[in-house]
């Protein structure tokens, strides 16, 4: 459970909990999953910078979640499973369609390439999931549910208050942001080899490929 201790009238986290706890939103955070996925495929098509917006809506829509879920929405969920299949079956219908459009998506001149104008009108037909779109996904995310799940039964104490519920949810966005961002990056490195349309556009198909791949596993949760 989240230890805590207190000094001074504050709460602080102890540093073996406060390091469990970075361990887990980092192996969480950076292995394969349905955010990941589309970070890559947006930083190959798009680039890191257009691709900021979507990280950090991932981060902003997890921490709420997170305290969503610590408030009483995941008791709620625990309690009634069928609302729990309903969201699961909702996120994988959203995924699905995420995919559909992944694949369909046209081999634009990669962003590292193409000229300015090119690729402004390229993102305006187009364009990578924004904060918003990246933040509501987090409510529908099977795999962020689990994180978020997981998080509050090994950290958050029953006897504990909000204070630990915040801070879990502020290292666990803080930990999560540089995570997924490294699949951005790497996405965005390899768009001048994906440059030539034919392997942009069999890049796209793994990867709507991956993302429906990251479905089953997380229903069976």
């Amino acid at each position: 459970m989240l230890a805590t201790e207190i000094t001074q009238g504050h709460t602080m986290m102890e540093m073996h909990t406060l390091i469990a706890v970075v361990a887990f939103a980092t192996v969480t955070s950076v292995t394969p999953g349905p955010n990941n996925m589309m970070l890559l495929a947006s930083g190959v098509n798009y680039g890191f910078r257009a691709t900021v917006p979507h990280m950090l809506g991932i981060s902003a829509g997890f921490l709420l979640l997170l305290l969503a879920a610590g408030l009483g929405l995941g008791a709620l969920l625990q309690r009634w499973p069928e609302l729990h299949l309903g969201l699961k079956i909702l996120g994988a219908g959203y995924m699905v369609w995420l995919a559909w459009k992944l694949w369909r998506a046209d081999a634009a001149p990669s962003p590292a390439l193409a000229s300015e104008g090119t690729a402004a009108a390229a993102a305006s037909t187009t364009g990578p999931l924004g904060f918003w779109g990246a933040a509501a996904f987090q409510w529908v995310n099977p795999k962020a549910w689990m994180m978020a799940l997981g998080a509050i039964a090994a950290f958050v104490g029953p006897q504990e208050g909000g204070s630990a519920l915040w801070a879990l949810a502020l290292l666990c966005a803080a930990v999560n942001l540089p995570c997924v961002s490294i699949w951005a990056y790497a996405g965005a490195k390899l768009s001048r080899w994906l440059a030539i349309p034919e392997r942009r556009k069999a890049f796209n198909a793994v990867m709507a490929a991956a993302l429906l791949l990251t479905i089953w596993p997380m229903l069976q949760g």
